[in-house]
């Protein structure tokens, strides 16, 4: 039996899931069925990312241990993936004593094979942020270029991976090999991180204790991404005796799926682990963007709980049923691409697709065959030309299915099904089997198109099982058929169904949404969750959980009048390639244009602020920063999570327009 391998990255329990956390989970819940479908012997991997500073910290706020914190949150995230039907084979968690034991192994080969050595972090540390900064980094105010506070010189011992000696392999990776999806991302890895010169990468930290300790060298703890990385191997046995024989059964992994803002860790840091370990590489890293959530102004947000727009899954699938928000979250995502999030694409995608498409499809199918024959088709049959060319287009669907699977392209395949969907759809109003039903000479033709169309049903509910697990057998229920008869098997066959199939008439699988009272609804639960988290804000600012920075000493109105704020429109938008932290904007100033270089690279994708008017500092004196000239700064609010908010004007003000 062959062997498929996939895996989540694993979760960072910072708090509540939301609809953002399920698309790599449903995404690779839905690879994995299919898979199964197919005949491979599954290996299905997730879990939580459980150590670090921060957790340590919000533990210590909670007045509970770091272990007790991350329990209560997993116990949420296992409670969601129950809630959406995720098939997962094993959930690892850093904490589990076989990883810990692993991890603690591959700390020490890496060490002892010379590609771990101690030397000290130095340079200028922020505390809010938890970064060290080089000079050239700093803002030029000389803070912080992400949150533009204050730094202070610091230094801290820990041991480092080297990465430089795996650079011309990992390009060749990226660029020579399918290993990374879409291939359009290996430029910007290649320009950004490598070319520049691989720099070696912190794997132990002493500043805290929540961590897996370094064996030999007990006040170090190993850092995030030795430990966290690790997992796709410790899962299976590696270095411990857990899981026996899974290691050498399923490893390399087929499928790492991962979203965007951990793509350079898994693309980079990971196989040059693996290289120094000597191990196989993964087959493919598929990189997917992010959920965003879009206001009523159509502007693209990140969810926040902090913004109260976080989308509940749990409330979503009580209103609409899960697979349809299974269906909703990987219709429309690209692989590569963001994909925005609002109240009406959700409803008019399950009002179009599932209640008019499949629903409709399947319920006027099964009444008619129930109207016309009493449920149970006729064995006397009258062929038709149309029928080979409804034939034609569904049994060469899977086909077609199969390779946007193996290429992770998941959009893609539901398009591939719903293409068969229409076509089937469009055969009713072909052969307009109402007028067919009105005479009994017509009878035998009007069998046959039913037939056909319950064949057709069968076809589709079978691709479309892995994605919507819950609401496919509640089909082959309606059409007579069961999961015997609906295997990959027979998803590319005309004629499987027996000739005299008798059909059930059931529930509506998709019932119709009515758009205008379902937003008034929503955008209710809406603006009492922002009304909610906009207390809870003020709450937390009054009793001191966020501190404003300090007012500077004050100035008069001449002294303001100094600073020229225009408005500014973000032409383009790329990261700065020798810092993680730094994106370069071009703008149009209303004067010419110019270049800003600002540090909120950790917030903001370029996506995020191309097209978008932002408010400049206009007249500040050019700096450099990471080598790249600023020409002024962009305007941003502190955030209670210590975070940076750009701040965007009305965006229908002209270009240099002043502020004032």
């Amino acid at each position: 039996m062959p062997k498929f391998y996939i895996t989540t990255p694993i979760y960072y329990p910072s708090g509540d899931p939301h609809i953002g956390h399920c698309y790599t989970t449903v995404a690779c819940d839905s690879i994995a069925r299919y898979k199964r479908m197919q005949g491979f012997d599954v290996m299905f991997l997730t879990g939580t990312d459980e150590h670090g500073q921060k957790i340590e910290e919000k533990a210590k706020d909670k007045g509970v241990t770091p272990k007790e914190y991350v329990d209560e949150i997993v116990a949420t995230f296992k409670k969601l993936w129950s809630y959406m039907n995720i098939s997962y084979d094993r959930y690892i968690r850093t904490t589990d004593d076989y990883h810990v034991e692993s991890v603690q192994k591959i700390f020490k080969e890496l060490y002892d094979k010379g590609y771990i050595y101690k030397g000290e972090y130095k340079g200028k540390y922020c505390t809010p942020c938890e970064s060290f900064w080089t000079e050239s980094q700093l803002d030029e105010k000389g803070c912080c270029p992400e949150c533009h506070r204050p730094v202070t010189e610091a230094t801290e011992e820990a041991y480092f991976f080297k990465m430089s000696p795996f650079a011309d392999r990992i390009e060749k990776l990226l660029t020579e090999t399918d290993y990374l999806r879409p291939k359009t991302r290996a430029t910007e890895l290649v320009n950004n991180f490598i070319k520049p010169g691989l720099e070696d990468l912190c794997v132990s930290r002493t500043s805290f204790t929540w961590g897996i300790p370094v064996t030999f060298d007990p006040k170090h703890v190993v850092y995030v991404w030795v430990d966290a990385l690790s997992n796709y191997c410790t899962a299976l046995g590696y270095k411990n005796s857990a899981f026996e024989g899974d290691f050498e059964k399923y490893w390399p992994a087929d499928v790492h799926m991962v979203a965007k803002d951990i793509m350079r860790f898994h693309a980079i840091i990971w196989p040059a682990m693996l290289m120094a370990l000597d191990l196989p590489l993964p087959k493919h890293l598929a990189v997917h963007g992010w959920i965003t959530f879009q206001n009523n102004k159509g502007e693209a947000q990140k969810m926040s709980k902090s913004l109260g727009n976080v989308v509940d899954p749990f409330m979503l699938g009580e209103r609409y049923g899960v697979d349809a928000i299974r269906y909703h979250i990987l219709r429309e995502m690209a692989l590569g691409a963001d994909s925005g999030f609002s109240n009406e694409i959700m409803i008019n995608r399950i009002n179009s697709d599932l209640a008019n498409g499949l629903g409709n499809l399947v319920s006027r199918t099964v009444a008619m065959a129930d109207k016309y024959f009493g449920g149970t088709l006729p064995a006397e049959r009258q062929a038709d030309e149309l029928d080979e060319q409804l034939k034609s287009v569904l049994t060469g669907i899977r086909e077609k299915v199969d390779t946007c699977i193996d290429e992770t392209r998941l959009k893609n395949a539901l398009e591939e099904i719903f293409v068969a969907v229409d076509r089937a759809n469009k055969y009713i109003d072909e052969t307009e089997p109402w007028k067919l039903g009105k005479n009994e000479a017509d009878k035998p033709r009007l069998a046959a198109v039913l037939y056909n169309l319950l064949e057709s049903i069968r076809i589709i509910s079978t691709l479309l099982m892995p994605f919507m697990p819950t609401t496919m057998p509640k089909v082959w229920e309606q059409i007579g058929a069961d999961e015997n008869i609906c295997s990959y098997e027979n998803a590319d066959k005309f004629g499987i169904l027996p000739e005299n199939v008798t059909v059930h008439k059931g529930e509506i699988l998709f019932p119709r949404i009515d758009m205008a009272k379902e937003i008034a609804e929503l955008n209710a639960i809406i603006e009492k969750n922002m009304a909610e988290a906009k207390a809870k804000l003020s709450a937390e600012e009054a009793a001191g959980a966020f501190t404003p920075a300090e007012l500077a000493e004050q100035i008069t109105i001449d002294d303001f009048a100094k600073a020229d704020l225009r408005v500014a429109l973000v032409k383009s938008c790329e990261k700065v390639k020798k810092s993680k932290k730094l994106l370069c904007l071009q703008l149009d100033d209303g004067f010419g244009g110019r270049q800003v270089v600002s540090g909120i690279a950790q917030w903001y994708t370029p996506e995020d602020l191309i097209g978008k008017k932002v408010i400049i500092v206009a007249n500040l004196a050019p700096a450099k920063l990471c080598g790249v000239e600023s020409q002024g700064m962009i305007l941003a609010a502190d955030t209670p999570d210590g975070g940076a908010s750009v701040v965007f004007p009305d965006q229908s003000l002209p270009c240099g327009s002043k502020i004032r």
